[in-house]
């Protein structure tokens, strides 16, 4: 079986698909793409979504499984919540490697 690396080099090199884009901000992606669980893997989900490094840790940093499960499962309701929507419009013009640290959640 193929490396992860070469399978996903091999999808960025096919000329039928269409160049995927990420989940959460719908920007192309770039050379390191990262799979989300849009329902948790711990709470039963089994598909996953390409995302950028820097918007799956936002998700993260920003809701807990939980609530990921309950009300944030699809991307239009990630991209409805403030933080998120706040993330959005500063990263829309970002390369699409562009990474920076990610503030981690606040805990309660």
């Amino acid at each position: 079986m193929p490396s992860r690396k070469a399978r996903q080099q091999k999808s960025r090199n096919a000329t039928t698909e269409p160049a995927p884009t990420c989940f959460l901000c719908e920007r192309p992606m770039g050379r390191k793409i990262e799979r989300h669980h849009p329902v948790p893997k711990s709470r039963g989900g089994r598909e996953t979504a390409p995302v950028h490094p820097i918007c799956h840790r936002t998700i993260h940093a920003a809701l807990d499984n939980k609530s990921l499960e309950r009300n944030f499962a699809s991307a239009e309701a990630l991209r409805a919540h403030p933080d998120i929507a706040t993330f959005i419009t500063w990263v829309r013009d970002k390369d699409p490697d562009f990474h920076v640290p990610t503030r981690q959640r606040k805990r309660k």
